[in-house]
């Protein structure tokens, strides 16, 4: 017969089973729900970080194609401009000898073979061409009109023209270089440079990563995918489409738009899109944009994304399956044993003491394991506090490195006005000999101007030192140079004719501080004359070129050029090739230009070094 008792724990245990299968079924729910959350989640997190790499590496590969693009545009930009003054040009085109076109058409002949040209040709005041390289071909551009081509239009009004077009003969596309010969009154015609991309195209040519450019419109000039030639990047207005087509500058190409949809902008230069290349179905795409410099064209580059983000995805994935599988196994295991316990518990009541007794040893194991990491916690201190310390000696070496550059900066940039000073001094005690004061009283105000000058460097390199910078103004470039050119006068006596000073135009502006500035081209200017030192015939050219948006200072001399393992750590501290050079001026110089914006680019060879300032340009 059945006792109470044991109906009651019967009862217990039926309850506890119950409860057991209820748990699971919420476990269950709760793991899907917990899978299905991170799931989503490494998706999102694996798409992003996917595209990211993504841009970053195609960001670099972009970069890539357009320096490349850049040096196959500038090596024949320079042919029109020697073609202009060239004397067979100018007999040609005024007629003076009889035989002059026969002579001018075999000279571009041989000239075309050896540069990257496709075509040289001349024009006259008629727009007839009367000389090409191709003169022999059937495709010869000789006796053509090319009256009607914008880059023969600007360049007889401006002088020079860049103008990319289909040709007209050829029916090849190509960039059109052009420039005037003789002057604006007097024009006797136009010289010609056609240059044609095939195989720059035939390097970017992949079939999984299109590169193609497109100019101001829209329209792509350049491409990986011959089909894409003329097609529009973006839709043109029915007005400028018109006038497109009817100065044929594309021949009769439809300009219909690129098979590019649904962009998905990411920043102003990249976004995600949708494209149908041919020969394959529609994909995702990664779209960047690269201004090409010196041109209004610009590079766009699309990377596949399906690959890449499937690959990152599925590895999120995996994580999150690994990082979740083991939490759930212990949820499980922790469930399961909790299950255990209260079945043990209402089956046996007996139990409940050896349960006491687990969990007493529980209790210790977790005092003992309190104590463990009250330990480490205690290590991990000390480590920290350690850490501090040697953070803190790093942190005073780095300031004792910084503090002995500008003391060796002070010594290099006070040097040149000292130099000066001493020279005015010497001066003024011949004139003391001869009475003569009055030179005497312009040579005292010289150098107290002077001095002023040195605090003023002084003050410029203890706000370098504190990594502190003068805050930049619109400065006068004819007076920075001017004012480098007299504080170098007395130091250079006698080689200053070796300066030929192209005039920057009147008023021009850079951003900046002209005391900083002429610190620049003083340290240009003597390591300019000091390479010619004992040179005959040595010269220094200064010369002033401006864009919108900045203006570029050329200093270029005929000197023996810098030996190239100088040349490839110009910019580094106390790297000198001077038995009595610190090494730091071109060093300063670079930190200054790079505080208002601007770099310093340098070229040699052993026909002499030009260094190039790029300065920000004040337009208002």
């Amino acid at each position: 017969m059945t006792s109470p008792t044991q109906i009651a724990d019967f009862q217990l245990v039926m309850k506890a089973g119950r409860q057991a299968r209820r748990s699971w079924i919420v476990f269950a729910c709760l793991a899907l729900a917990l899978l299905s959350a991170g799931f989503v989640g490494a998706e999102f997190y694996g798409r992003r970080s996917a595209i990211e790499a993504l841009e970053n590496q195609s960001r670099s590969d972009a970069g890539l194609k357009v320096a490349l693009l850049n040096a196959v545009l500038e090596r024949p930009r320079a042919l029109p401009f020697l073609l202009a003054e060239d004397q067979q040009v100018l007999d040609a085109l005024s007629s003076s000898k009889p035989d002059a076109v026969d002579i001018l058409n075999r000279k571009l002949e041989r000239l075309v073979s050896g540069t990257q040209a496709a075509v040289l040709y001349v024009i006259g005041t008629d727009g007839i061409a009367i000389a090409s390289s191709n003169w022999r071909e059937p495709v010869s551009f000789v006796g053509n009109d090319y009256t009607f081509r914008d880059y023969y239009q600007r360049a007889m009004e401006q002088g020079t023209a860049e103008h990319f077009a289909l040709g007209s003969v050829s029916k090849r596309p190509g960039l059109y270089i052009s420039r005037r010969v003789g002057n604006e009154t007097k024009p006797l015609g136009v010289v010609v440079v056609k240059l044609e991309f095939d195989r720059l195209e035939d390097d970017w040519r992949d079939a999984r990563r299109p590169v193609y450019v497109t100019d101001d419109h829209g329209v792509v000039l350049i491409t990986s995918i011959p089909s894409w030639r003329f097609m529009t990047a973006t839709p043109i207005p029915q007005e400028d489409l018109t006038s497109i087509r009817n100065s044929l500058q594309f021949g009769d190409a439809p300009l219909t738009p690129l098979p590019i949809m649904r962009p998905r902008n990411i920043d102003t230069e990249t976004a995600l899109v949708s494209a149908v290349l041919p020969g394959s179905g529609e994909a995702e795409y990664l779209r960047l944009f690269a201004a090409v410099p010196t041109t209004p064209w610009r590079l766009e580059y699309l990377v596949p994304t399906a690959a890449p983000i499937a690959s990152a995805v599925r590895e999120a994935r995996l994580l999150t399956l690994a990082a979740l599988l083991p939490i759930l196994a212990v949820a499980a295991f922790l469930l399961r044993r909790r299950q255990v316990a209260a079945m043990t518990i209402a089956v046996e009541q007996a139990m409940r003491e050896e349960l006491e007794r687990r969990v007493e040893e529980r209790t210790v194991d977790l005092s003992r394991a309190r104590d463990r990491l009250q330990a480490e916690i205690s290590d991990h201190r000390d480590t920290e506090a350690r850490l501090q310390g040697v953070q803190q000696d790093l942190v005073q070496a780095n300031r004792l490195a910084i503090l002995g550059q500008v003391a060796a900066g002070v010594a290099h940039e006070i040097n040149q006005p000292v130099a000066t000073i001493r020279a005015y001094a010497d001066n003024a005690r011949v004139f003391l000999d001869r009475k003569q004061t009055e030179p005497v009283q312009e040579n005292l105000e010289a150098i107290a101007a002077l001095t002023e000058r040195i605090g003023t460097i002084t003050e410029e390199l203890k706000a370098f030192a504190r990594k502190g910078r003068t805050a930049p103004e619109p400065v006068i470039l004819r007076d920075v140079i001017d004012g480098a050119v007299v504080l170098l006068k007395s130091r250079f006596s006698g080689q200053l004719d070796a300066l030929v000073i192209q005039p920057a135009p009147s008023g021009l502006r850079v951003l900046g501080n002209r005391v900083r500035l002429e610190q620049i081209l003083i340290n240009l200017f003597q390591n300019a004359l000091e390479a010619l030192d004992g040179r005959s015939g040595g010269k220094v050219e200064i010369s002033v070129a401006e864009t919108a948006a900045e203006v570029a200072i050329t200093v270029a001399d005929n000197g023996p050029g810098i030996p190239p393992e100088i040349l490839n750590s110009l910019f580094t501290p106390f790297n000198t090739s001077k038995e009595k050079g610190l090494g730091l001026g071109l060093v300063i110089a670079k930190d200054i230009v790079a505080d208002y914006g601007g770099r310093i680019d340098v070229s040699s060879s052993a026909d002499g070094t030009k260094f190039t300032v790029h300065l920000v340009k004040v337009t208002s």
